[in-house]
């Protein structure tokens, strides 16, 4: 389905939510985890993390509308989107710990990118499992809505960045997404070499005459 949505040209964003109001995803499924051999475990987290590595490599817009528990590997999911936005009576974290797991789908890695290593290690650590208005304090999630309004808050959110030059959008994600792999110089030239290729774009063009006409025109 991702590898449809990266190739369609007419789809320029992706939303991910639970199927119901209880549940955005509850993680993997325990019972199967405890009868299943090593190499069992290790394969299901290598399809995880290509499905989350592909969400984060789309190249389109991406927000998660969290419409109630989000845990372990679904967690993961949201971590690996754009965005995310919560309802309030939402519950989020990564309780791997506590079956004597850890998260598998890259939550080691991206969680201290969102929130801060000193946060990540003590929800990581813990299994501590928080409401929304506390992801949105640590910076997890951007915002909080009222439970009957995730999705559409979502779409707000996608028609917000959509409504932006889409060539601009997708150079900034992956200048931001890359540049946390990068050195400090390697990254900032980065940012400055899509700087320089987003110039060519017809909207850049656009854009900066218009604002030109706009300073004109309020002189």
């Amino acid at each position: 389905m991702l590898r449809d949505v990266q190739r369609a040209p007419e789809v320029t964003a992706l939303l991910l939510t639970g199927s119901g109001p209880r549940a955005f995803s509850a993680g993997a499924d325990i019972e199967w985890l405890s009868r299943s051999s090593a190499l069992e475990v290790r394969a299901f987290a290598q399809a995880g993390v290509r499905v989350t590595r592909q969400i984060e490599e789309l190249g389109k817009l991406s927000v998660a509308a969290i419409n109630g528990v989000a845990l372990g590997g679904g967690l993961e999911l949201a971590e690996s989107c754009m965005l995310r936005v919560a309802a309030s009576s939402a519950c989020l974290g990564h309780p791997e710990v506590a079956i004597g797991a850890i998260a598998g789908f890259g939550g080691t890695t991206r969680l201290p990118r969102l929130v801060g290593k000193g946060r990540a290690a003590e929800l990581l650590l813990s299994g501590r499992i928080i409401d929304a208005a506390e992801a949105l304090q640590i910076g997890l999630i951007s915002q909080v809505c009222a439970d009957d309004d995730v999705v559409g808050t979502a779409e707000q959110m996608l028609r917000q960045f959509a409504a932006r030059p889409a060539e601009a959008v997708a150079l900034t994600w992956e200048a931001l997404h890359r540049g946390l792999n990068l050195t400090l110089d390697e990254s900032i030239h980065l940012g400055a070499d899509f700087f320089g290729l987003v110039s060519s774009t017809e909207a850049f063009r656009h854009g900066t005459r218009a604002f030109i006409a706009r300073r004109r025109r309020a002189e």
